[in-house]
C-alpha cells in the first residue's frame, strides 16, 4: 500500500474511497457510473511511488490531482508554482479538508465512490486435485516463505546499515574510545568493531571474487595464485581483531591481480600460439552431422511445355547441409538419371506458393546476372517445410556473416501434476505427437534456445535442469548451458542455450508474481526470464492461473496483475508494461481457460476430431476477442485435442468428474496449456510447430510444444565510425494526432524511447484539443511541438532494425494514457510516411494514434544487405489463395499500418482487384467491401486482401463500460446498414469502402511461412470463422459518428474533394430524441459463435462501434480510370500498408498530399482533383508526376507559380505538353 512515509497514513482499515492500485481508466469508469458532480475517489499514483491521485468528477469530466509526500512524510495536493501547499499527516485528514467548500479544487468533494470489496476467494489449490496448497519446494533458488526473491534474508543490516551503525558509534561507543585514548590506549577497539560490522558483507563478496579468480591465477599467474589461495584459506579462520586487516590485504591483492592478470594471460596465450602454430587446431565437440536428405518431387510445368521436356517430371532433391550443396536429379527412362549440383550461393531464393501448400519455387543462378526459376511439387506441405528448413540451415552454416540473422527457439509447457516426469521425454523435446509437428527429417536438428515452463513441478531446481540437459545431450549430442532458472513454489521456468551462443546472451533478468489466494500464495502466479540475444530483446513468462470453469474474471485479473507487476527487461521502460518491453515476448503455461459447452457435446466433437466448434467456445479465445486479455498476442492454429483432463496413465480417457467434500466437481476437457507470443512490428517470427505429446501419461495434462523461427539483430558496429554532422540521420515528425479514451481534459505530452537514442526525449504539450464525446479526447501536436530525434548511428542497416516506443502522458499527473511501438524500417526515406496504430495501457486498449514522420538517412550510410529470413518469400503472383487468408509473408504480432501505396499504383491496383471486389460483394452478406492492396515493391504485384470494418473507428468505442450512451441510443435503425451492397438503383453509401486496413505486416489473417493460418482472434468478430483476424489493424482515424444528412450524402457527387480524415469539429453526434431504441443488426453480433453476447456490457461498446462504422465519410476521389464497381469506395490511406521486404531507398512512395491526409481544405486551386497525380491524370500526362514530385512540386497550392523553366527541369520537354499544363493552371486561378 502506498503511503506518505513511516506508518501508512491509512491505517489497518483504509477508507472505502481509497482504491489502492486501481488503474486510471478503471477509476474514470467508476466515476462515470457515479455520474454526479463532486463524486470522488483516491487511488495510488501510476507515476510516483508512494503518491496518490485524487480523482474528481465535474461536468462529466474527470479532474486528477496528485497528492505527494514530502521529506517529512506529510501529504499535500500538488499546486501551481508559487502557491503554498496545505500539508496533512494522513490521507483521511486531507480528504476531510476538501470536503469543505472553496478549498481550491474544481469542485467540493461531495460523494465518495466506494471500492467494491472483493468476495473471499474459494480455495484454489490444484484444479481441485489437492485438499491443501502444496508447500513451496525446498531448493536453493527459492527464498524462504514470507520473503520475496528480491528480499535479502540474511541478518546483515539494511541498505543504509552503514549510516545506522556509524550513528550508533558516534552516539555511544565513541565516548568509550575517547576515554580509552585518554587512558593511553593506542587503538580504537569500538571503531574497529564498527568497521568490521559495516564491512561484513564486503568481506564475503571479496572472498567470492577471489575464489572465482583463483583458477585463472593458477593458469596464467602462478606467483599470485599462491597468495590468493592463502588468503582464501585464512579468511575461513580469521579472528575478530585481524578481520579488518585481512580485508585491506585482500583488497590490495585483488587490485594487483585485476590490473595484471590480463597482461599475463595475453603473454601466455601468445606464447602458446607460437608453440602450437604448426599443430592442428584442437577438436571441438559439435552436434552430430546432419545426413544428406532426399525429397521426391515433381516438376510443376504448364501443359504447353510438356512436349519440350518429355513426359516424365519426377525429380529428386538432395540436400547436403554439411557440404553446402543441393543436387537436383531428374529421373529418365531406363533408370537413367540427369543431375545438376548447385552450391549454396547459387540458390538465390525460395518462393513458397500460398495457394498450393506443397509447391515451392527455387531460383537458381545460372550465369552472372542471369537466373532460372523452377517450381516443384512436394509430397506434402510438411515435406516442403522440412526442405526449406534444411536449406536455411545450410545457408546459415555456410554464411560469411559472423553473427546469425535468425535463430530457432523451442518452447515447452507442462503441468506435471506434482509427479516427477518420466525418464523418456524425447517426444516432448522432438515435437512428436499430435497437432502441427515437425517432419522426421528435421526433428533431430538442435534448436538454438530451449525454454521449459512447468507447473506443479515438485522436482528441485538442480535435479530438473540436470535432467533436461541430459535429455538434450542424448538427442543432440550438445551440452546446453542454462542461462536462467526461476521458481515460484512449483512453477518453474528454465532457459538453456547452445554453447556457441552463450556469449551472445546478456542482461539476464528474472522475476516472479504471486496470484494465489489474496495474491499472497505462490501456488498460482508467474515466473519470468528476460535477456538480450545480441541486439534483440526476449521475454518469457510461464504462468499458472486460477482454476475453475466459472472463474474467467479471476483468470483475466491474474493476467493483468502479472503484466503489471512482473519486473523484467530494461528498467528505463518502466512506463511500458512487459508486452511492449521486448522485441519478442512469449507467454506460456497452464492458463486454465476452459470450454463453455456441455460435456457430452465436447466429447462427441473430440471423438470426431472436430475442433473448430470447440475453439469457438474456448474461454481464452472469447476473452481475447473482447480485448480483455492478451491484447494483440498471436497463437498458432490449434489442431490437437484438449490437453486436460486425462486419466493418469492413459491418453484414451478424459476424467471430467471428481467427488469432493463440497459435491461433485466438473472439469471439462479443455486447452488449458497454451503458448502465445507478441512481437514488434516489421520483425520476423514464424511458428513451425504447435502440438502436444501423446505418450507422456504421468500427469493429467499432456505436455505442449512449439517451435519458432525468429529474426535477430547483431550488436551493430559502424564501419564508418560515429556520424559527422553532415552524415547524421534524423527522425523527424511532421505531426501526431491521438484519440485517447478518457473523461479528463488535461494537456498531454509524448515521451520517445528507443535503444537507438542516447536518452529518452519529450515533446512539448499538445497544441490542439477537441472532443465531441465526453468519454474521449482528440489531441494533436504539430512539428513545432515535436522534437527531432538523433539516432546514435546513421547506417540504414542499423536503423531498419530499430523501433520507437511512444507514451502519451498527462501534464497533471505525469501518468500514461497509452503506449505504442513504431518500426523505423518503413519510415526511412526523404518523404514523410504515415503511421497509424493503437494505444494500450496496462493491457487494455486506450485509443489510437497516427501521424506523419520520416527517417532521413545520409546517402553515405545507405548500404544494406539481405537477411537470411528474407531469402524465403511467398509467391506474390498467386492471387487465388483460400478465402480469408493473407498472401503476405509473416510479420509481427502487433497491429501496425504504414500507408505507402503510390498514387500511380492506385489505378492499376483498382483494375486488378475489381473482379475480386465484385465477387466479395456477392458472397458476403454483411461487412465492408473495401479491398486493400499492398504497394508494388521489388517488382512484385500487390495482392488484394479483403478488409473488414473496424470495431472502433467512431466515438461509440469510447463509451465507458456500463455507462449508457445517449448519442448511440438516439440513432435511428435506418442509419445502421447491415450490408455494404447498396439497394438496386441506388448509389453506394458514402464510405462503404472504408474498412479495416490489412496490416501489411500484420496481415488480415496471420500466416507462418508454410502458409497455414495462425489461430485468428478478431476484434469485432465476423460472419464466418475463416474471415476473422488475428493481427487486428488499428482503427480508422478519427472515429466519426454518423453526421446529419448521411443518407442525402449518398447521392452527392464524388468529384468534390473531401478530406480523408474529417476534423472531429465538423462531426456532430445526433441529438437525443424520443425515437425507440434501435434494433441491433448483424453488425452487433460477434460471429457465428455468438461470442460475447449482447448482455456483455464490455462488448456493447465494440459492437455499437462496429455497426456505426459501416456508414462513414466518403474517401477522396480516385482516378477517372477506376473501375465503376469501386467508385466511391476507393482505397483509403487507412487501407495502405508498409512495403514488403525490399532494399529500402529514399522516397519509397509519394503519399497523398498533406491536405488530403490531415483534413486541411485550404488550397488556392479549385481543380476537381485533390493531388498533383490526379490533376495530371485528368490531363492524361501522369508520366510527369515523378519528375514534378522529385523537384518539390508536390502541392497543388504552389503549382500556380510554376514556370516553363521549372517544367523543363522536371522533365516536361514537349512544348505542347507544357502549354497544356500551363493553360490548365491559368484556368484555375
Amino acid at each position: 500500500m502506498a503511503g506518505g512515509g513511516g506508518v501508512s497514513p491509512l491505517g489497518l482499515a483504509p477508507p472505502l474511497w481509497y482504491h489502492r492500485d486501481l488503474s486510471r481508466a478503471a477509476a474514470e469508469e467508476l466515476l462515470a457510473r457515479a455520474g454526479r458532480d463532486g463524486s470522488f475517489l483516491v487511488r495510488d499514483s501510476e507515476s510516483v511511488n508512494g503518491a496518490y491521485a485524487l480523482c474528481v468528477l465535474f461536468q462529466k469530466h474527470v479532474h486528477t490531482y496528485r497528492v505527494l509526500p514530502d521529506e517529512e512524510g506529510f501529504l499535500a495536493v500538488q499546486t501551481s508554482q508559487g502557491v503554498q501547499p496545505k500539508r496533512f499527516k494522513s490521507l483521511p485528514e486531507l480528504v476531510l479538508l476538501y470536503l469543505q467548500p472553496s478549498q481550491g479544487l474544481v469542485s467540493t468533494l461531495l460523494y465518495p465512490v466506494d471500492r467494491e470489496e472483493s468476495i473471499p476467494e474459494d480455495r484454489d489449490y490444484s484444479d481441485g486435485e489437492d485438499e491443501k496448497p502444496p508447500l513451496p519446494p525446498r531448493s536453493a533458488s527459492t527464498p524462504p516463505t514470507g520473503s520475496s526473491p528480491e528480499t535479502p534474508t540474511d541478518s546483515a543490516p539494511a541498505a543504509n546499515g552503514l549510516s545506522t551503525i556509524s550513528h550508533e558509534y558516534l552516539k555511544g561507543s565513541y565516548a568509550l574510545d575517547l576515554q580509552a585514548v585518554k587512558q593511553g590506549a593506542s587503538s580504537l577497539p569500538h571503531l574497529n568493531k564498527t568497521l568490521v560490522s559495516s564491512c561484513k558483507r564486503l568481506n564475503g563478496e571479496v572472498d567470492k571474487v577471489l575464489s572465482g579468480l583463483e583458477i585463472l591465477s593458477k593458469v596464467f599467474d602462478q606467483q599470485s595464485a599462491f597468495i590468493v589461495s592463502k588468503m582464501i584459506q585464512q579468511s575461513v579462520n580469521q579472528g575478530g581483531d585481524q578481520e579488518l586487516e585481512n580485508l585491506v590485504t585482500k583488497l590490495a591483492i585483488l587490485k594487483d591481480l585485476l590490473s595484471s592478470i590480463e597482461k599475463k594471460a595475453l603473454k601466455a596465450v601468445q606464447d602458446m600460439s607460437l608453440s602450437t602454430l604448426s599443430s592442428p587446431p584442437p577438436l571441438t565437440r559439435h552436434s552430430k552431422t546432419i545426413p544428406v536428405q532426399a525429397f521426391e518431387v515433381k516438376l510443376d510445368v504448364y501443359l504447353a511445355d510438356l512436349t519440350k521436356i518429355g513426359k516424365s517430371q519426377k525429380h529428386s532433391l538432395s540436400v547436403d547441409v554439411e557440404g553446402g550443396k543441393l543436387v537436383v536429379m531428374k529421373k529418365m527412362k531406363d533408370n537413367q538419371e540427369d543431375w545438376n549440383t548447385f552450391t549454396h550461393h547459387k540458390i538465390r531464393q525460395l518462393i513458397k506458393s500460398q495457394r498450393v501448400q506443397n509447391k515451392l519455387g527455387i531460383v537458381f543462378e545460372k550465369d552472372k546476372e542471369k537466373s532460372q526459376r523452377k517450381d516443384f511439387i512436394f509430397t506434402s506441405a510438411k515435406k516442403r517445410e522440412a526442405f526449406c528448413q534444411l536449406l536455411q540451415l545450410m545457408k546459415n552454416k555456410h554464411s560469411n556473416q559472423d553473427e546469425p540473422d535468425m535463430i530457432s527457439i523451442y518452447i515447452g509447457t507442462w503441468n506435471m501434476g506434482s509427479v516427477p516426469s518420466p525418464k523418456a521425454v524425447g517426444s516432448w523435446l522432438l515435437c512428436r505427437g499430435l497437432g502441427k509437428t515437425l517432419d522426421e527429417m528435421t526433428v533431430t536438428i538442435p534448436h538454438d534456445l530451449y525454454v521449459f515452463g512447468t507447473q506443479e513441478n515438485s522436482v528441485c531446481d538442480r535435479e530438473w535442469v540436470d535432467s533436461l540437459r541430459t535429455a538434450l545431450k542424448e538427442h543432440t549430442e550438445l551440452d546446453y548451458k542454462p542461462i536462467a532458472v526461476q521458481t515460484l513454489w512449483n512453477i518453474k521456468i528454465a532457459v538453456l542455450v547452445k554453447p556457441e551462443h552463450e556469449n551472445r546472451i546478456s542482461h539476464v533478468g528474472v522475476s516472479s508474481v504471486k496470484t494465489g489466494i489474496a495474491n499472497t500464495l505462490g501456488n498460482k502466479g508467474a515466473v519470468g526470464v528476460s535477456f538480450m540475444f545480441n541486439g534483440t530483446s526476449f521475454g518469457f513468462v510461464n504462468c499458472h492461473l486460477t482454476s475453475g470453469n466459472e472463474k474467467i474474471g479471476r483468470r483475466n485479473q491474474n493476467y493483468l496483475d502479472i503484466l503489471r507487476l512482473l519486473s523484467l527487461g530494461d528498467k528505463q521502460l518502466s512506463s511500458f508494461d512487459i508486452s511492449l518491453r521486448f522485441t519478442h515476448l512469449f507467454w506460456l503455461g497452464d492458463l486454465n481457460y476452459r470450454l463453455d459447452m456441455d460435456i457430452q457435446e465436447i466429447l462427441n466433437y473430440i471423438n470426431r476430431k472436430e475442433f473448430d466448434p470447440l475453439l469457438k467456445v474456448d474461454q481464452l479465445n472469447l476473452e481475447r476477442e473482447k480485448n480483455k486479455v492478451f491484447l494483440r498476442f498471436a497463437e498458432e492454429e490449434i489442431s490437437y485435442p484438449p490437453t486436460y483432463r486425462y486419466e493418469r496413465g492413459s491418453r484414451d480417457t478424459y476424467v471430467w468428474q471428481k467427488q469432493k467434500a463440497t459435491g461433485m466437481r466438473t472439469n471439462v476437457p479443455s486447452w488449458c496449456d497454451r503458448i502465445l507470443w507478441k512481437s514488434y512490428p516489421e520483425t520476423h517470427i514464424v511458428c513451425n510447430s504447435y502440438g502436444c505429446t501423446d505418450d507422456m501419461v504421468t500427469s493429467d495434462h499432456s505436455p505442449v510444444f512449439g517451435t519458432f523461427e525468429v529474426g535477430v539483430t547483431s550488436q551493430f558496429v559502424s564501419k564508418k565510425g560515429l556520424p559527422k554532422s553532415s552524415e547524421q540521420a534524423y527522425i523527424e515528425f511532421e505531426n501526431i494526432e491521438a484519440i485517447v479514451k478518457t473523461a479528463s481534459r488535461t494537456k498531454f505530452f509524448i515521451e520517445f524511447y528507443s535503444t537507438c537514442l542516447e536518452e529518452f526525449k519529450k515533446s512539448y504539450e499538445n497544441d490542439s484539443q477537441s472532443s465531441d464525446n465526453v468519454n474521449f479526447l482528440r489531441v494533436g501536436w504539430t512539428n513545432k511541438q515535436l522534437t527531432t530525434l538523433k539516432p546514435l548511428l546513421s547506417e540504414i542497416e542499423y536503423l531498419q532494425d530499430q523501433h520507437l516506443l511512444l507514451t502519451v502522458k498527462s501534464l497533471d499527473g505525469y501518468e500514461s494514457y497509452g503506449e505504442c511501438v513504431l518500426a523505423l524500417k518503413s519510415m526511412i526515406g526523404s518523404t514523410a510516411q504515415q503511421f497509424h496504430t493503437y494505444l494500450s495501457h496496462r493491457g487494455e486498449e486506450t485509443g489510437n494514434i497516427r501521424g506523419s514522420m520520416r527517417v532521413r538517412v545520409p546517402a553515405e550510410r545507405m548500404g544494406t544487405r539481405e537477411r537470411l529470413y528474407e531469402w524465403i518469400s511467398v509467391d506474390k503472383d498467386e492471387t487465388g489463395g483460400p478465402k480469408g487468408r493473407s498472401t503476405l509473408p509473416p510479420r509481427s504480432g502487433h497491429d501496425y499500418v504504414k500507408p505507402s501505396l503510390t498514387r500511380k499504383d492506385v489505378g492499376a491496383e483498382l483494375g486488378k482487384v475489381s473482379e475480386e471486389v465484385e465477387r466479395s460483394t456477392k458472397e458476403e452478406g454483411t461487412g465492408s467491401c473495401c479491398v486493400c492492396s499492398r504497394a508494388k515493391q521489388d517488382s512484385a504485384e500487390g495482392d488484394p486482401s479483403t478488409c473488414k470494418n473496424n470495431s472502433y473507428n467512431n466515438p461509440a468505442y469510447y463509451i465507458l463500460e456500463g455507462v449508457p450512451n445517449q448519442s448511440a441510443a438516439s440513432l435511428s435503425s435506418e442509419l445502421l446498414p447491415t450490408s455494404c451492397s447498396p439497394p438496386a438503383g441506388k448509389a453506394l453509401p458514402p464510405g462503404g469502402g472504408r474498412g479495416k486496413p490489412p496490416s501489411g505486416s500484420s496481415q488480415p489473417r496471420r500466416h507462418n511461412s508454410a502458409g497455414h493460418p495462425v489461430r485468428p482472434i478478431s476484434e469485432e468478430g465476423s460472419q464466418e470463422d475463416d474471415g476473422s483476424t488475428l493481427n487486428r489493424p488499428p482503427p480508422d482515424f478519427p472515429p466519426p459518428p454518423l453526421p446529419k444528412g448521411v443518407l442525402e450524402m449518398a447521392d452527392t457527387s464524388f468529384s468534390k474533394p473531401r478530406p480523408l480524415y474529417p476534423d472531429l469539429a465538423e462531426v456532430k453526434i445526433p441529438a437525443a430524441n424520443p425515437s425507440p431504441a434501435f434494433v441491433l443488426g448483424e453488425g452487433f453480433r460477434r460471429g457465428a459463435g455468438g461470442a460475447g453476447g449482447l448482455d456483455d456490457q464490455s462488448c456493447s461498446v465494440l459492437q455499437m462501434a462496429r455497426t456505426l462504422s459501416e456508414s462513414e465519410y466518403p474517401p477522396p476521389p480516385r482516378a477517372p480510370s477506376a473501375h465503376p464497381h469501386l467508385r466511391g469506395q476507393g482505397l483509403g490511406d487507412a487501407c495502405r500498408t508498409f512495403p514488403p521486404r525490399a532494399p529500402i531507398t529514399e522516397s519509397i512512395a509519394e503519399d497523398l498530399p498533406e491536405e488530403a491526409l490531415w483534413g486541411s481544405s485550404s488550397s488556392s486551386l479549385s481543380v476537381g482533383e485533390s493531388s498533383v497525380g490526379e490533376w495530371l491524370q485528368s490531363l492524361g500526362l501522369e508520366r510527369y508526376e515523378e519528375g514534378l514530385l522529385h523537384n518539390g512540386w508536390d502541392d497543388l497550392e504552389f503549382l500556380s507559380d510554376i514556370t516553363e523553366e521549372d517544367l523543363e527541369e522536371a522533365g516536361v520537354l514537349d512544348p505542347s505538353h507544357k502549354r497544356i499544363l500551363l493553360e490548365s493552371l491559368r484556368q484555375q486561378k
